[in-house]
């Protein structure tokens, strides 16, 4: 194959690429093979880094120490030189001041000795703090300058200090450093004139002497801190641009890392195509897609196509075709053969941009699509099996999308439909196929739509040739629906049959309509017959235990017959066999089935009354969690008091035990609840607590309901007892549950109290020992 720059040489590549590649940024994984000498740099930079700032200490300790040699050598010049100034001043005066023909009186002050002094003091004389005092034999100023007052009159002892050599020598002793009485270092001379009749003492202090000086090391020091202070920040600007190019550095491998991280998760690889050389840059990653050791990133464009499938790609042609449409950007998918031997699909996507050399290079990156692929054709696969499921079944199916246009149906709804076969194709619309097939003629309608999930519509419709089809149809998650039509033209023929059937069921019901009258008469009967004989102890026992087994016997013998009308009516009512067509049916068969759901409850409570009586219930004792039990009955009464409008509210004690039946105790404080919430008109409220006070435990059950007159609480728990208002009857019950509560409470040793009074509530109160002792308790009315 002959190379890709010999191809493309005689085109234009200056004005076919679209854009300019900035090289520096592209190749920067290159940059350490493009220049070496950079690589040499990033290795001698810890060094010159550790080196920088010991250069800089030795540059400042020596400028530092060269400066104060200086300095010092300065110093003691100017002492030489403020020395030699002051004995040449005090030689000078007292060679004019003490000579000549008319000379003023030196034994005393005078003001012709001062001005004599004033006008024979040489320039600057008296500069830099000196002092010059005239002094008679006696060693008494008696002129001074450049101050006389408080000087004049005084000894020179007072303020040299008495015993100095200076006042004896003269100038024999020459000019000398002495410490002055209040501790100031001076120089000072004495010179004495040929008699000896007076002299001149020049006195200059070190902070004169050294003032210009003082101010020149001030200078050098300014000078040197600032020199020093500039060479340590750009020290520590050497510093922070080594720290930032260090840190560059870290963020480009950084980013390198991470790209190339991306490159093989994302099982992507980096191609730079160099057009004009002929050669290819692979990422690493490239070459883990392909299973292959890189021994180096720069391929020839013979060594790629050795990799690519003959049919899917050749790369020459594809560098001609380039150039030749004079298209910057490449999207193709070709396989690539893998180090173990089998193939994988690669996309390719890439552009054709330009370097700062104006060298053309194919750049972009090559995903590993064989998964996708495979995913595809498992895809296709699945379609496939899933038409072929949906053409198996012999019901009528097709699946609309959320546009209502049509995704897939079998050949079985265009049959029962009657649609044209060029209209049985995916995105035909709705209303399209309705108006050329045959709509069916819809009986009834059914809607359910579930919590928080789709609408289901089931419909019944009749066809064309008179067979009768049951249509489901549900909402799809995406917006769309599937519809499904079943041929249920059997269970229409026996719809007759079952009407029949509904007649006969009718009659029956009515039958036990009369039963249950009379069973309501008879336990009327009973219940006069217990008060009438309750004063006769003995025929009373007699009597209610016969009741009881008559009452059990009747109720076992009813519940036969209630169970089987409340089962045949669930059956009418859910539609197992069909509809029952009329909707009055199934109001009929739901009032059959309530009726007997009442009746069976009744019976339930006459026979718990029949054997707390006969003295056949056992206590079977267990520990209770009262919170967890009262909070299920609460539960349970929650939906009643919500829909009544009236407000359940629990405070119970943590922690409170009992031991108790389970089943009897839940009984008692249920049938409370359910009683307290049946009697409180909307807007009330209903209380229940539970506390424990020592060894007994409290369940208090309070309204804010009709409450009951004082005479109707010595009826209250007796059996079949109820208190007769405009309220109550409106509600229905057999009047056993205070009494069945009473006998439960009773058989556990505890007691039931009762305080009502008529518009302001009832308050029921349960006491129960914690460990049940079987005694009798009581029902107290307060």
């Amino acid at each position: 194959m002959a190379r890709a720059g010999e191809a493309i040489a005689s085109a234009d590549w200056r004005t076919r690429i679209p854009g300019r590649l900035n090289r520096v940024a592209f190749a920067g994984h290159a940059k350490l093979f493009v220049h070496p000498a950079y690589a040499r740099l990033v290795n001698t930079e810890p060094y010159v880094k550790r080196l920088i700032p010991v250069l800089i200490v030795l540059f400042v300790l020596a400028l530092g120490g060269m400066r104060v040699i200086v300095l010092f050598e300065e110093r003691d010049v100017i002492d030489v030189r403020a020395r030699a100034q002051i004995g040449l001043v005090a030689r000078a005066l007292a060679s004019d001041l003490l000579s000549g023909d008319r000379l003023p009186s030196m034994t005393e002050p005078s003001e012709l000795v001062q001005g004599r002094l004033e006008n024979l003091l040489p320039a600057r004389a008296t500069a830099m703090e000196r002092s010059i005092y005239v002094l008679n034999p006696d060693g008494m100023i008696i002129a001074a300058a450049p101050d006389p007052e408080g000087v004049v009159g005084r000894q020179l002892g007072s303020i040299i200090g008495f015993g100095q050599p200076l006042t004896t020598l003269g100038q024999l002793a020459g000019v000398l450093a002495i410490t002055l009485p209040d501790g100031e270092d001076v120089l000072a001379a004495v010179h004495h004139n040929a008699a000896r009749t007076a002299s001149v003492a020049v006195i200059q202090p070190y902070s004169g002497v050294f003032a210009d000086w003082r101010r020149t090391v001030s200078r050098e020091a300014t000078i040197f801190v600032a020199t020093s202070v500039v060479l340590v920040i750009l020290g520590f600007a050497f510093h922070a641009q080594a720290a930032r190019a260090q840190e560059a550095d870290a963020i480009y491998a950084e980013t390198q890392s991470r790209f190339h991280m991306a490159l093989r998760r994302g099982h992507s690889g980096l191609w730079d195509w160099d057009l004009a050389r002929g050669t290819l840059f692979w990422s690493p990653s490239m070459f883990e897609i392909l299973g292959i050791v890189p021994r180096n990133r720069l391929l020839s464009v013979a060594d790629v196509s050795e990799l690519v499938h003959p049919e899917d790609l050749d790369l020459l042609d594809l560098a001609n075709a380039l150039v030749t449409a004079g298209s910057g950007t490449v999207d193709q998918e070709f396989r690539m053969r893998h180090a173990d031997g089998h193939w994988i699909w690669v996309r390719a996507r890439a552009e054709v941009v330009s370097d700062r050399e104006h060298e053309p290079h194919l750049v972009g990156i090559a995903v590993d699509v064989t998964e996708q692929k495979r995913l595809q054709e498992a895809s296709r696969m699945a379609d496939l099996r899933l038409r072929d499921a949906v053409e198996a079944i012999s019901e009528a199916f097709v699946l609309w999308d959320a546009g209502n246009r049509l995704v897939l149906c079998n050949s079985k709804f265009q049959e029962l439909y009657d649609v044209p076969s060029e209209l049985v194709r995916p995105g035909t619309p709705y209303d399209a196929i309705i108006r050329s097939g045959t709509r069916p003629e819809i009986t009834t309608s059914t809607a359910l739509r579930e919590a928080g999930g789709p609408e289901s519509v089931s419909v019944e419709a009749r066809i064309a040739d008179g067979r009768w089809l049951q249509i489901s149809e549900r909402r799809t998650k995406d917006g769309g629906f599937v519809s499904v039509g079943t041929d249920i033209t059997a269970l229409k023929r026996n719809e007759s049959q079952l009407l029949e059937n509904e007649r006969i069921l009718t009659a029956t019901v009515a039958d036990l309509r009369q039963s249950r009258q009379k069973l309501e008469r008879q336990a009327q009967q009973l219940v006069d017959l217990a008060e009438k004989y309750a004063l006769e102890k003995e025929k009373a026992e007699d009597a209610n235990r016969v009741k009881s087994e008559f009452l059990a016997n009747v109720s076992h013998e009813l519940r036969t017959p209630l169970n089987a009308i409340i089962g045949f009516s669930d059956m009418m009512l859910s539609g197992v066999f069909g509809a029952l067509g009329d909707r009055k049916y199934a109001e009929y068969c739901s009032d059959i089935r309530q009726s007997g759901e009442y009746l069976l409850g009744v019976i339930s409570d006459i026979l718990d009354m029949a054997r707390l009586e006969a003295g056949h219930v056992e206590l079977d004792i267990e520990a209770i969690d009262l919170e967890q039990m009262v909070g299920g009955i609460l539960d349970e009464n929650g939906a009643d008091a919500e829909a009544a409008g009236v407000a359940l509210v629990a405070e119970i004690d943590d922690r409170v035990h009992l031991f108790g039946d389970r089943k009897a105790l839940r009984q008692v404080v249920g049938n409370l609840v359910s009683n307290a919430v049946k009697f409180t008109p909307a807007g009330g409220s209903v209380q229940v607590e539970c506390r424990r006070r020592g060894e007994n435990v409290f369940f208090i059950v309070e309204d804010t309901g009709i409450g009951m007159p004082a005479a109707a609480l010595s009826k209250i728990g007796q059996p079949f007892e109820q208190v007769q208002s405009q309220m109550t009857r409106s509600h229905r019950g057999s009047g056993l549950g205070l009494a069945i509560s009473r006998a439960l409470v009773d058989l556990h040793g505890g007691q039931m109290r009762i305080q009502s009074a008529p518009g302001v509530g009832t308050r029921v109160t349960v006491i129960l020992p914690r460990r049940p002792r079987i005694e009798t308790g009581g029902i107290a009315a307060a």
